[in-house]
């Protein structure tokens, strides 16, 4: 059971549209990631550090390779931040319709 819960780490723009991109899937390329939400290096740099610092993201480096690449995963604190901000927001959004 999801529990609702309003995240602000999670919330501002692009740590959410980071962490809703790698809810759907298990790990992405950084590339990936950086192209799809169409940030810079930099920027998805520094929002995937504020959601490592947090647990909620991890970010692991091949080894061994030409050219190696970093992937991109949440935790499982992440998912269940995650999943527990988009409840809450589901519930505000609720509130706010019925009125």
């Amino acid at each position: 059971m999801t529990v609702p819960e309003f995240n602000s780490v999670i919330h501002p723009e692009q740590r959410i549209r980071i962490c809703a991109f790698l809810l759907a899937n298990e790990e992405v390329a950084f590339s990936i990631l950086r192209d799809g939400l169409g940030l810079s290096e930099s920027a998805l740099s520094r929002q995937l550090k504020v959601l490592a610092e947090a647990g909620f993201a991890v970010v692991t480096r091949e080894k061994g390779v030409p050219r190696p690449r970093a992937w991109v995963a949440l935790t499982p604190a992440g998912r269940r931040a995650v999943r527990g901000h988009l409840a809450a927001l589901r519930a505000m959004a609720g509130q706010a319709d019925s009125r």
